[in-house]
């Protein structure tokens, strides 16, 4: 007997059944929730640079404590990774537009200016300090570089989310779709289905099948891609022809609301 597996709705984002062409636009709930991370980012990035102060004044004083020193870099670095990672997560629940380009790049590569900034000064200062020997030097400098690297990488999205993206990612689904906005994932999934029945979600392995929609899977699991068997069986089912697609897209374009051409 074919093992049953649990299908969870997610809350929060009823399925999109409004076939009028539109641009994405975060629900109420996701700005609020933007809005609360960002706001314990800053938080904590502002403790990471007074952390990072703190730090820099150890080495004005003699004997320069080597521990205390490194308990703070460490201190800094867990402030700005967490940080980042509730930054990140902010962004795709509401991600800036492409056409925005400084904005856009600022928004989504805060937390690697963060860690700049968080540590940069404290490099340099290390390695200009005289109350430090060459050895003292070498294990600071050493260990407040890798920290900035680390915290660089983690605080850098190499996918970052977009308006225009999540505006894509919907309007592909829907069109498959039948106008509705309405997938599934599981958790350790690497793409959303448009069938709960597709072969690569339904494995030995999998016990809970989530449904909702492409921003809430993007959001809860960083998934941006769609399984491809579910789009060949959907294009197949409806016999759907692609160059319709690519006629509805220059339709939203030209559609498109003042101010985002």
């Amino acid at each position: 007997m074919e093992k049953k597996r649990k299908i969870t709705h997610v809350e929060g984002g009823e399925p999109s059944s409004d076939k009028q062409p539109k641009g994405f636009v975060p629900t109420a709930e996701s700005k609020g929730k933007a809005t609360q991370l960002r706001v314990i980012a800053g938080i904590l990035w502002l403790l990471a640079i007074a952390t990072q102060i703190g730090a820099i004044s150890l080495l004005f004083k003699e004997p320069v404590s080597m521990l205390w020193l490194i308990v703070l870099i460490v201190v800094d670095l867990i402030l700005v990774i967490i940080g980042s990672i509730l930054w990140k997560k902010s962004n795709r629940l509401d991600p800036a537009s492409e056409k925005e380009k400084f904005k856009f790049f600022m928004q989504n590569q805060l937390g690697m200016v963060a860690a700049i900034i968080a540590f940069l000064p404290l490099v340099i200062f290390i390695l200009t300090n005289k109350n430090l020997d060459g050895k003292q030097k070498g294990i600071l400098g050493g260990v407040a570089v890798a920290a900035l690297l680390i915290a660089g990488v983690v605080g850098y999205d190499f996918n970052p989310p977009s308006v225009e993206q999540y505006t894509e990612e919907i309007n592909r689904v829907e069109w498959l779709n039948n106008g509705v906005d309405h997938v599934y994932w599981t958790k350790s999934g690497k793409v959303y289905h448009l069938y709960d029945d597709c072969s690569y979600i339904n494995t030995a392995r999998t016990d809970e099948i989530f449904e909702g929609t492409v921003p809430q899977a993007r959001e809860l699991k960083n998934i941006t891609s769609l399984c491809s068997r579910c789009e060949s069986r959907a294009i197949k089912e409806q016999s759907l022809n692609e160059s319709d697609y690519v006629g509805t897209k220059e339709l939203q374009e030209a559609v498109a609301p003042a101010g985002e051409e």
